[in-house]
Formats: C-alpha cells, sequence, structure tokens
C-alpha cells in the first residue's frame, strides 16, 4: 500500500499498487500533453513571427522598389509619351514578376510550416508510442516477476511443510512405532499383537495371564513353549508398564525390575522382559531391545514395538541350543562325561552372545540412520526458511522498478526526461 497526501486538505489516503500505478500513469500522460502542447505553440509562435518577419522585409523591399520606381517614372515625365508608356509596362511587368515571386515565397514557407508541423507531430506520436510500450512491458515485467516469486515461494512452503511432515514422521516411528490403540491398555495390546500370530508362527506355545499369586506377587504373561518330545524350549515372564500406569508416581523402568526377577525365578521363567512405555523421552530405551543382564540375570526391557521382535529373537536362539539340550539328556543317559556337553553350552552361550550383540548393533544402526535422516531433512528445512530473506530481497527490486531504470542506457529517453524534469521544475 501506498501513502497519498491531499495537497488541498492533506489528508492520507491509502492505495493499493494498481491505483498508484494508475495515478503516476495519469500524472505523467497529463504532464507529457502540457509539455507537447508548450512545445507546440513556441513553434505556432516562432512561425508566425518569422512569416510576419519575412513578409514585413517583402512589404520594405516591394515599396522601396515603388518609391525607386515613382522616382524615375518622375524623372522620365520629360521625355516621350512613348517611352513613358515603354518603361511603365515594363515596370508594370516587373512589378508583377515581383508579386509572383512574393506569392511562391508565401507558399513555401506554408509549406515548411506544415512540413515542420508534421515533423514534431511524428515526433511526439513516437514519443508516445515508446512510453505506451514501456509501460506496457513494465507492467509485463511485473507480472511475470510476481508470479514467478509467487511459485517459488509457493514451491518453497510446500517443500518445508513435506520436510516438516518428514521430520515429524521419522520421530514419531523413532518413539511410537507401535504404540497402544486408544482406549486398549497396553497388556490387551500385547496379547492381541501375539493372538495375531500364535496360529501360525507359535502353534505349540503357551501365553496367558500369569494368575498364580501364591508367593505374594505376580507377573503379567508367561511365555513357554516346549518341543513334540516336551522338552522346554523356551520360557518367559512378562511385565507391562504403560505411561498411565504409573501418572501419579512416575517411577522408572528399573524400579519394577527386582520384582519381576522375583517372578521368574518363582515362576521357574528362563528369561524376564520389561515391555514398557515409561520415560518415552529416553534415547536409550527408544533404541530397542536394552539388555539389563549386567544387573539381573536374563533381564531385557523393550518397547511395545519390539514385544513379537523379542520373543523371536529368544526363541529362535532358544531353538537354535534345543538340538544341545537334547544331546544333554542323551549323555545323561548314557552316563558320558557332562565336560563336553559343557564346552558346547559355553560356545553356544558365546555364539548367542555374539549373534545378540551383533543385532544389537544393527538395531543401534538403523536408529542412528534415523537421526542423520533427521538432522539433515531439518539442514534442509533451515536452509528453505533462510532463502526467503532473498525472495523478499528480489520481490522488493521488482517493486522498485521504474521507467527511468528501464530506460537506464537510452541517450535519447534519458535526454527526453532530463529535460521533462527541468521543465517541471520550472515556474509556470
Amino acid at each position: 500500500m501506498n501513502d497519498i497526501i491531499c495537497p488541498n486538505c492533506k489528508k492520507v489516503f491509502k492505495v493499493d499498487e494498481a491505483g498508484f500505478a494508475d495515478i503516476l500513469k495519469q500524472v505523467r500522460d497529463h504532464q507529457f500533453d502540457e509539455e507537447l502542447q508548450k512545445r507546440l505553440k513556441l513553434e505556432e509562435k516562432d512561425k508566425a513571427n518569422a512569416i510576419q518577419l519575412a513578409e514585413e522585409r517583402l512589404k520594405n523591399s516591394f515599396q522601396e522598389i515603388i518609391a525607386k520606381k515613382e522616382l524615375e517614372i518622375s524623372g522620365l515625365k520629360s521625355k516621350s509619351q512613348q517611352d513613358l508608356f515603354t518603361q511603365l509596362a515594363r515596370k508594370d511587368a516587373e512589378i508583377a514578376e515581383m508579386k509572383s515571386k512574393i506569392d511562391q515565397s508565401e507558399t513555401e514557407k506554408k509549406l515548411k510550416v506544415t512540413e515542420a508541423i508534421q515533423k514534431i507531430e511524428k515526433e511526439r506520436d513516437a514519443l508516445a508510442h515508446d512510453l505506451k510500450t514501456k509501460e506496457t512491458e513494465k507492467l509485463l515485467l511485473e507480472k511475470s516477476l510476481k508470479e514467478k516469486f509467487a511459485a517459488e515461494l509457493k514451491a518453497k512452503d510446500d517443500l518445508i511443510k513435506f520436510k516438516d511432515e518428514e521430520i515429524a514422521f521419522r520421530k514419531d516411528m523413532k518413539l511410537k512405532l507401535s504404540t497402544k490403540m486408544l482406549g486398549e491398555t497396553l497388556e490387551q495390546h500385547c496379547e492381541t499383537e501375539f493372538n495375531k500370530l500364535r496360529a501360525t508362527a507359535f502353534p505349540l506355545a503357551y501365553f496367558e495371564k500369569d494368575n498364580d499369586s501364591k508367593t505374594g506377587s505376580k507377573g503379567d504373561f508367561i511365555y513357554r513353549e516346549n518341543d513334540e518330545a516336551g522338552n522346554e524350549i523356551i520360557s518367559i515372564m512378562f511385565e507391562m508398564k504403560n505411561e498411565g500406569d504409573e501418572t501419579a508416581t512416575k517411577k522408572k523402568n528399573e524400579d519394577f525390575l527386582k520384582e519381576l526377577d522375583k517372578d521368574r525365578t518363582e515362576k521357574k521363567c528362563e528369561y524376564a522382559v520389561l515391555v514398557s512405555l515409561l520415560e518415552a523421552e529416553s534415547e536409550l530405551y527408544n533404541t530397542g531391545i536394552v539388555d539389563m543382564s549386567y544387573k539381573y540375570n536374563k533381564m531385557y526391557i523393550v518397547r511395545p514395538q519390539f514385544f513379537i521382535p523379542i520373543i523371536t529373537l529368544l526363541r529362535n536362539a532358544a531353538m537354535t541350543s534345543l538340538k544341545y539340550k537334547a544331546e544333554l539328556a542323551q549323555v545323561k543317559n548314557q552316563n558320558i562325561d557332562i565336560t563336553n556337553f559343557e564346552e558346547k553350552m559355553n560356545k553356544f552361550k558365546e555364539g548367542f552372545s555374539r549373534n545378540y550383540d551383533l543385532a544389537s548393533r544393527k538395531f543401534k544402526e538403523a536408529i542412528d540412520e534415523i537421526d542423520k535422516t533427521i538432522h539433515h531433512l531439518q539442514k534442509t528445512k533451515d536452509a528453505l526458511l533462510s532463502s526467503e530473506n532473498n525472495l523478499r530481497l528480489a520481490n522488493d527490486k521488482a517493486e522498485d522498478l521504474t521507467i527511468k531504470k528501464l530506460t537506464h542506457g537510452n541517450p535519447t529517453m534519458t535526454a527526453k526526461f532530463d529535460a521533462l524534469s527541468k521543465n517541471q521544475d520550472q515556474p509556470e
């Protein structure tokens, strides 16, 4: 918006760009017409003065000639009548010739005046056409630049929005890949997820609520699986802790490990797993499967999205060791030295530990890649936001575009605008 101050009442009016450009064009057209009219009047006045001066000169010359002729006629009165008539006829012929020359000169002057007027009108029309062309070019250029900048700004905004959504998606995938459904407890969620795969992936598994509280405490779920011969493959004690379960006390995950280890021992389970939504912002627990064996033997903490993977991981490892358990039973039946079995078991444990470390590192690498992607997207967003200032400066340059700047380097147009400016500065 531009402010326009009335020269009479001093009131300020708000005018948009289109209105301001229209007012400016009207003022320029009015000034151009006034200047053109002034120049035409000056040319007309100069032509009239030149014609009057030429007429006076011709009139004076004609009067001088007539006076001379009259003197000659008066001097010739003493001559004969025939000579007088002859001289008078000659003088009349000369006078007629002079009148003819005067008429021809007048015609030539009129033609020159007409040619001068036509030349000035052509120059006026050419200047008016050039001015109109420049105005049109300016309007087209302004419109093109505005459309270009608007398209670029929209593209930048769309890209920034896409990056924001991508960053939010990555963070959500990292922190809450598969949290509980609305209105569903964490226990129900885990049980539902297991039941989806029970028939296909765990047909011989036992996965039920721990309802035995004879010892004074109980876990949430017990997972057991035996082979066809009745040998136990794996057993896991599960405890589920939701963020909403302990909102009053705000306990941490480690606060439940001691009780979970006690329940695992009492129910004779090999592993203990805490499925937790507590400490949602913790980088440690958000990385995946956290091994807590340095505090409690065969103890793990996982997020809900790793509930099925931890079962699969421990079960596959146990299935691998099943043949070693079968060999152990055979060795016991045949009274074979158990030393070799212990060596094999230790070898298996080392292999299992190595495989678990590899799996943990893979989880950590995946999370690190997600963090790198988020960081890269954030840098891209910052770069796009920093380009906003450059777009604003480019738009300001487009708004500052004027006819004089467009005609920079054009001596003819520069001289005409300078002359127009000088004439405007001169008092009426």
